[in-house]
């Protein structure tokens, strides 16, 4: 029997938990967390089954999920598993040429929306579409088109499953359904050219679930998850899944803006998320040390200085600290760090898996030094997440961790960090010639990410097509330097622009509330925030604190000139993927004269 166990899943859960709570999600109009059981869950998934062979969804037909973070998102997900459909997961705040594409591509008959906005965009975009049949609404309070007669609200197709007529045929496509399945297609938006579609089948996840049993051995039916990425993201996808598989409960936060509030009112004991989480946890710790003076100034100082000997110097090292180090280690621990991990919300903290970018090393040692247990680690959607992590005691700052049991993972040319193993994709959707280019001839996936070996642990150097050329033939990383810069307190996102220009140069968003405290505090009227950024006090601020942090890297790769942007990068613009990775070319494009006046002689 080679059964997809993701078919299976809920309903054997509902089986061994019955009335545990598997879910929780926000209900902003009473202010209350909602539970779901495991019995109520698999009802749900068991009427979306029903529901969808109602619409005569075929065996590996492609279901379109649009939709921030709900409980409705998952009973799609494994209501499709169960009839052998594959889901098309989309970005909440996807565009519609971005949507088009996708349901164009993917040949989407039906399409879940969440709110108004993915239900207005989805409504323009069905008709340019040649594929699209209906939309389905989870949220009840959407507003329809007054002349939109075809779609539906989750509740009316939810009772379209729920007579069960078809639960025959479910049951006979659960049993057929197998590990060659194709469960995701995830359309990665890419820092480059169009997007592809990656497939991940059913193998993909059983692989990734036999890896993370043999890495992350705390985690139990007793943990409470946070879920805080976007279900669409990888990341949180597998993480939330094999969770699933582990019998924790899911707590679904809706909105990622509200984490600061909803993390406190779950105060979870795990939660995935990109290292911009734990800089800006960095940036409020150093901000209250900054600010506080005398005894208390020094308490804290002396905290951070006493967790980074025991946990950093000491344990990583695999040595044991010294009695009296550990006995003030002890003594902060029920003081300065319980209050900090209060304040954040995660005192009951068993471990918090971080990936997606490159995690600034002040900000990693930090969060050990106060004893919290940030797994950072490394991996891609074609590798259906994790290829390397820490763990607990097991991590050295600045690597990626230890390669996942069941990963092979070798060094090819150019140091590029080459995959093989059951994790990874087998290609990218209708799209051979790009799939082919992905493997080298032997089999191995190509990560486009270099990188090295040191006692054991992965280490990534650049991104290979990021490399930067500069006019005298030298050779920048960017993502190193932008890594550096972003651990300011003053700097929010930073974009280094070098290629074929004689000396690096960077546009900086500044962390704005900062500077006009500063203005503030040393009397620098401005009328608005463009005087602001370009008083010259201002720019000699930014001069020292960029001069001070780029003092490791070589004169040929230290930012030379800078401009002080007065709006964020964006989304909306174009600037940002929806992993909130920087689109240089974008970015080219609409600070083309910024840019400019920074290499004017």
């Amino acid at each position: 029997m080679n059964n997809s166990c993701l078919s299976r899943l809920i309903p054997l859960q509902a089986d061994k938990y019955g009335d545990k709570v598997a879910l929780k999600y926000r209900d902003y109009t009473q202010s209350l967390w909602i539970p779901v059981t495991w019995n109520q869950f698999a009802e749900n998934v068991n009427a979306v089954s029903n529901a969808l062979m109602a619409l005569g969804v075929e065996v590996q037909e492609n279901i379109g999920v649009f939709s921030q973070n709900k409980p409705e998102c998952l009973y799609v997900d494994f209501g499709a598993f169960a009839i052998r459909g594959v889901t098309v997961p989309l970005y909440a705040t996807s565009s519609e040429a971005q949507v088009h594409y996708i349901l164009e591509d993917a040949s989407i008959h039906y399409l879940f929306v969440g709110e108004q906005y993915q239900y207005d965009v989805a409504y323009r975009v069905q008709n340019l579409c040649n594929t699209l049949k209906q939309i389905i609404i989870f949220d009840s309070a959407v507003q329809r088109s007054p002349n939109d007669q075809n779609s539906i609200y989750f509740s009316e197709f939810l009772e379209s499953g729920k007579d069960r007529m078809h639960q025959e045929a479910i049951d006979k496509r659960t049993a057929d359904s197998s590990s060659d399945d194709l469960a995701n297609i995830l359309y990665t938006s890419g820092t480059t050219g169009e997007a592809k579609g990656v497939m991940l089948h059913h193998s993909c996840y059983e692989a990734a679930f036999k890896g993370h049993d043999l890495r992350l051995k705390t985690l139990t039916e007793d943990d409470v998850i946070m879920n805080f990425l976007p279900f669409t993201h990888i990341f949180e996808r597998a993480w939330s899944f094999y969770c699933l598989n582990k019998g924790c409960t899911l707590c679904i936060n809706l909105r990622p803006q509200d984490i600061q509030m909803t993390i406190k009112e779950i105060r979870p004991t795990a939660m995935c998320s990109v290292p911009r989480f734990w800089e800006k946890v960095y940036a409020g710790a150093m901000e209250k040390i900054h600010t506080s003076n005398g005894l208390k100034k020094a308490l804290m100082l002396d905290a951070l200085k006493v967790g980074k000997e025991h946990n950093v110097d000491y344990l990583m090292n695999g040595k044991t600290p010294p009695p009296f180090l550990h006995m003030k280690y002890r003594f902060y621990e029920k003081t300065i760090y319980s209050l900090l991990k209060k304040t954040i919300g995660i005192e009951n903290g068993n471990f918090f898996p971080t990936a997606g970018a490159a995690i600034p090393e002040k900000v990693e040692e930090f969060v050990h030094s106060v004893g919290i247990d940030m797994i950072g680690g490394y991996g891609l959607t074609e590798s259906t997440a994790t290829v390397s992590c820490e763990w607990k005691e097991d991590f050295c700052i600045g690597s990626v961790g230890r390669v996942l049991p069941g990963v092979e993972v070798k060094i090819g040319e150019n140091n590029e960090i080459l995959l093989r193993g059951g994790t990874i994709t087998k290609g990218y959707y209708k799209k051979e010639a790009i799939t082919k280019q992905a493997f080298t001839e032997d089999g191995w996936f190509r990560t486009g990410d270099a990188g090295y070996f040191k006692d054991g642990f992965l280490y990534l150097t650049d991104r290979i097509k990021d490399l930067f050329k500069t006019s005298n033939g030298k050779y920048i990383a960017p993502q190193a330097i932008e890594t550096k810069m972003v651990v300011d307190r003053y700097i929010d996102q930073i974009s280094i622009i070098a290629d074929q220009r004689k000396y690096v140069s960077a546009l900086i968003v500044p962390e704005y509330s900062q500077v006009e405290k500063y203005a503030r505090n040393h009397g620098i009227s401005f009328k608005d925030r463009k005087e602001l950024l370009e008083n010259p006090e201002i720019i000699r601020l930014f001069q020292a604190r960029i001069d001070t942090l780029q003092q490791q890297f070589a004169h040929y790769e230290q930012i030379k000139r800078f401009t002080l942007l007065q709006e964020p990068f964006s989304m909306e613009r174009g600037e940002l993927t929806n992993t909130l990775k920087i689109k240089r070319s974008v970015l080219l494009k609409n600070y083309a004269k910024e840019i400019e006046k920074m290499y004017e002689e």
